[in-house]
């Protein structure tokens, strides 16, 4: 166990854990976590989201904005976060409730969660952008969320962190493309005139 978690956070995160596992667990939830959890892989739904926006004019901008958040916590949690702390996944434990879980084994660290960072930067800048999209993005980010615990892939405070993490980017995504934005608007309107 890496020293950044103390007892405290692992024994509240196993309880947790072990209360959804008590619990919730049935045929039926384990093939919808395990369908909403694959809609989270690699962030691949909410990159083909970003990119399609691309392709229309009145969302090209908010398209711009989520890749920008997408990339931040690839690059920051991903990348960085997830190889700093190498937290190991709750199933690697030595007295893990569940040793093999439902979908294969995630070949990275477990802190912070990239599947819910990947959905929360994503759902941040829709709500942001337009509720309309905004608000069953962030229902899906909840499940996908959700789902790596029920699927005892991850713990709850690495859940919690991609989600804090996942709006802070979120919100970064925003302003970095919208002040790149003006000042872009602002060199077209000298260039017109």
């Amino acid at each position: 166990m890496v020293p950044f978690f103390p007892e405290s956070i692992q024994s509240v995160d196993l309880s947790i854990l072990e209360w959804i596992q008590t619990h919730l667990v049935s045929p039926f939830c384990d093939g919808f976590f395990s369908f909403i959890t694959h809609l989270g892989d690699s962030g691949i739904l909410w990159i083909l989201i970003a990119v399609a926006m691309l392709f229309f004019k009145k969302t090209r901008k908010t398209g711009l904005m989520m890749g920008a958040a997408l990339v931040l916590g690839l690059i920051l949690g991903n990348g960085v976060l997830k190889n700093l702390f190498q937290r190991v996944r709750p199933y690697d434990l030595e007295n893990a409730l569940v040793q093999v879980p439902l979908i294969a084994k995630p070949g990275d660290w477990s802190f912070p969660s990239g599947h819910t960072l990947a959905s929360f930067e994503a759902a941040t800048v829709l709500m942001i952008r337009d509720k309309r999209f905004g608000i069953p993005a962030l229902i899906l980010a909840c499940l996908i969320a959700f789902s790596r615990l029920y699927l005892y892939v991850h713990f709850p405070s690495d859940v919690l962190a991609g989600a804090i993490l996942g709006i802070f980017f979120g919100f970064l995504g925003v302003l970095i493309v919208g002040k790149i934005a003006k000042a872009v608007e602002k060199e077209l309107k000298k260039i017109e005139k």
